[in-house]
């Protein structure tokens, strides 16, 4: 048997033909206008910053979508970079002036990164436009060429890659909703079937199909650029399809049919159900809304009410929470249906076509919905202001020490600290032994390298593309060490194209990387060192803080309307904070999955832990959306038999936001389980149900079920973390 070759093994993986196409685009439009300008024009400085205007966004840009799709915000971002250099220029007359600058474009850039993958896929480019001019010598009569430069390498960088071959691309992320779509409609169908009594045994149990298709949806199993975390309506839109599916699949995982018995009305209402959500896994294929007069599942939801109020007078509390369940699964889907719409260009119907709805950034333009995007993470509690912070105050420090210190090529410090900077201390740590490995081997080779050719232009020529190819092609999929010689290789051989060749470049490179890696590792230590581990426990906790007041919020808002219809103007403040808290632990947890370089203990089963808040704030909303009308207090004992199932469900989401807080450490809990025959609210309206209206009796079942499904997502985690510490599971976030 023949010997392995290792690099076809490299070049197997699944990211390696996106790794070479991005390595020929920098080759290509970098080097390209470099030679160009250089040796054909005798111009090394505009040569110099068509270099720089390429290679950035070939290298670190990181844009969603299609060549096409990316030509318009690549282009867009030449005026930036045009005013980025222009700061640049002029505050390089002074150090202090250069440093305030510097922490300025890194903060802003990279807290623009908030507002999506199309801001921050640029942020990185943005801050190397002003890093360069930044540093002497201070020469403003050259900023008509360094902007020329500029100008040329932007357009060849848009130029290439609108002309390369398209390569891989990952699978949006509206096609792993739409397959997750479906997969619930599947599930919906199946349960139908067991209700009205013609399930067949022998179909297989969609609910497998269901939990995969779901977690290929979570934001930290996608592509960042792919990832729904910005303003526009398509961004909102997907994340509001992702928040109703996960809810309406909890719902879907509540119905228990064989306690039951048959149930022809709401077996009908989930076969709509079930077609509904179709309907939005082809709107989310397609990314065209259907016609306003497509959707059937508000007549189906409107009969099943009728139904409701007719039947209710009868049933059990069995049935009465069934029926409850079945509904907000239906509601659930039907807002779901409009999100999908809307995330691709439809007018809000009726009735969420209002300020006051679920779908309130429909009804506001983009401008109104970047700057709450912006307003959201504008707090220390962010781990996106805590990542531009860290940032902005390490580039400006080094940016002052490098100009304190008179270090030549002190560009190539901060280049260091901007590469090597993680989000967390240990992760820079662990970037920091590599990189200076590599940087010295290169330095060696660079050394080696300008021994043996001296200045000989030719040697420099030949050797830049052939380094630039293969150092970011393979260089990547081999490792840290591998990208820094690389790119001390090629800054090497650049540079002897501008200026003569000596020792002394190479050597400086090595230093500067040293000292530039040190800062950032400086910086790490100092602002947030736990990275987003910490931030994600307290998150969480207040996450979980605020939906057990959102229990308690909407209970007593529902149970004990106000006597003015217009206060309901005011329901979207019930879910303002933890909606809030919801938005920031993500992004949290988003940042949390991408670290963990020194992580030893084991990890906390995350998703589960929120998903009680996942209900609140889900199913507040659909309550909220169906019963906010209600001017009728519920009668007095049956509203204290809520109030008091909010409070000890509010009590059981506290326990969980203590759990976060302490990693565990709290006595087990076996609270939570609320039998329909053993519910206090249910019992005790079925028994009055002589003296309630039917449309009461809906209200106190829903409330009802929205509560107790709360407390059993809750209590769940408690039983599952239990079994985490005592080693019972090895690992629990799978199978959730």
């Amino acid at each position: 048997m023949g010997r392995r070759n290792p690099l076809a093994g490299v070049l197997r993986r699944p990211d390696a033909a996106a790794q070479l196409r991005r390595a020929l685009w920098a080759t290509l439009a970098g080097l390209g206008v470099f030679s160009l300008l250089r040796y054909g024009f005798d111009q090394p400085a505009m040569a110099l910053y068509a270099l720089f205007g390429a290679l950035p966004l070939a290298l670190f840009s990181r844009l969603p979508g299609t060549a096409r799709a990316r030509t318009g915000p690549l282009l867009a971002a030449l005026p930036t970079g045009l005013l980025l250099v222009t700061a640049g220029t002029l505050l390089a007359a002074h150090s202090w002036s250069a440093a305030l600058g510097m922490f300025v474009v890194a903060f802003v850039t990279s807290y623009l990164g908030v507002g999506g993958p199309a801001a921050g896929g640029l942020a990185t480019s943005f801050q190397l436009y002003y890093l360069l001019p930044c540093f002497p010598p201070y020469a403003p009569d050259a900023l008509g060429q360094r902007l020329g430069g500029l100008a040329i390498g932007v357009v060849a960088a848009a130029l290439v890659d609108r002309l390369l071959w398209q390569g891989p691309l990952p699978p949006p992320y509206r096609i792993l909703l739409a397959d997750a779509v479906d997969a619930a409609a599947d599930h919906s169908t199946a349960l139908a079937h067991r209700l009205a009594g013609t399930c067949h045994e022998t179909t297989p149990p969609p609910h497998d199909r269901v939990n995969q298709t779901l977690f290929a949806t979570r934001l930290t199993q996608v592509a960042l650029p792919e990832r729904p975390t910005g303003a526009s309506l398509q961004h909102r839109g997907l994340y509001d399809v992702r928040a109703l599916l996960r809810h309406l699949v909890n719902q879907l995982d509540r119905i228990s049919p064989d306690f039951h018995g048959p149930a022809p009305d709401e077996a009908r209402l989930l076969d709509s159900t079930a077609e509904g959500l179709r309907r939005a896994a082809a709107v989310l294929r397609s990314s065209a809304a259907e016609s306003q007069d497509a959707d059937t599942l508000a007549g189906s939801l409107r009969s099943f009410h009728v139904a409701r109020l007719a039947t209710a007078g009868s049933a059990t509390p069995g049935q009465l929470r069934l029926a409850a369940v079945v509904h907000d699964t239906a509601a659930a889907g039907l807002l779901l249906t409009e999100a999908a719409r809307l995330a691709f260009g439809a007018p809000p119907r009726q009735p969420w076509d209002r300020i006051g709805g679920p779908f309130r950034y429909a009804m506001v333009g983009a401008p109104v919905r970047y700057w709450y995007r912006l307003r959201l993470h504008l707090t220390p509690r962010s781990v996106l202001f805590q990542n531009a912070l860290r940032a902005a105050l390490a580039l400006a420090g080094a940016r002052l020490l490098v100009g304190t210190l008179d270090l030549p090529h002190g560009f190539w410090v901060l280049l260091a600290t901007l590469s090597l900077l993680r989000t967390s201390a240990s992760d820079t740590r662990g970037a920091l032994g590599p990189a200076f490995l590599g940087t010295g081997l290169g330095a060696v080779a660079a050394g080696l390298l300008v021994i043996a050719v001296g200045d000989t232009p030719a040697v420099y020529i030949a050797a830049a593309p052939l380094l630039v190819f293969l150092g970011f092609g393979i260089g990547p999929l081999l490792g840290t060490v591998w990208v820094q010689a690389a790119l001390t290789l090629t800054l090497v051989t650049v540079f002897a194209q501008v200026e003569p060749p000596d020792l002394s470049i190479p050597t400086w490179r090595f230093l500067d990387v040293l000292v530039g890696g040190l800062i950032g590792a400086t910086a790490a230590l100092l602002a947030w060192p736990r990275g987003a581990g910490n931030e994600l426990r307290r998150s969480a906790a207040r996450f979980m803080t605020a939906s057990a007041q959102t229990c308690q919020d909407i209970t007593e808002r529902l149970c004990r309307p106000p006597a003015h219809p217009d206060v309901c103007a005011t329901d979207g403040a019930v879910l303002h904070e933890a909606d809030r808290a919801l938005r920031l632990v993500q992004a949290a947890y988003a940042q949390y999955r991408t670290e963990g370089a020194s992580r030893k203990d084991p990890d906390l089963p995350w998703e589960l832990a929120m998903t009680a808040g996942y209900s609140a704030v889900g199913g507040g909303a659909l309550l909220l959306a169906e019963h906010a009308a209600d001017t009728a207090p519920l009668p007095p004992g049956l509203a204290a038999q809520l109030v008091a199932l909010a409070a000890g469900v509010a009590d059981d989401c506290r326990r969980s936001a203590e759990l976060v807080r302490r990693a565990g450490n709290v006595l087990p809990h076996e609270g939570g389980g609320y039998p329909a025959d053993q519910s206090g609210p249910l019992t005790l309206a079925a028994a009055d149900r002589s003296d309630l209206e039917p449309a009461a009796l809906v209200l106190v079942a829903d409330l009802e079920a929205w509560l107790t499904g709360i407390a059993y997502d809750a209590t769940r985690f408690d039983r599952v973390l239990d079994d985490l510490h005592g080693g019972r599971t090895a690992d629990v976030e799978s199978r959730f």
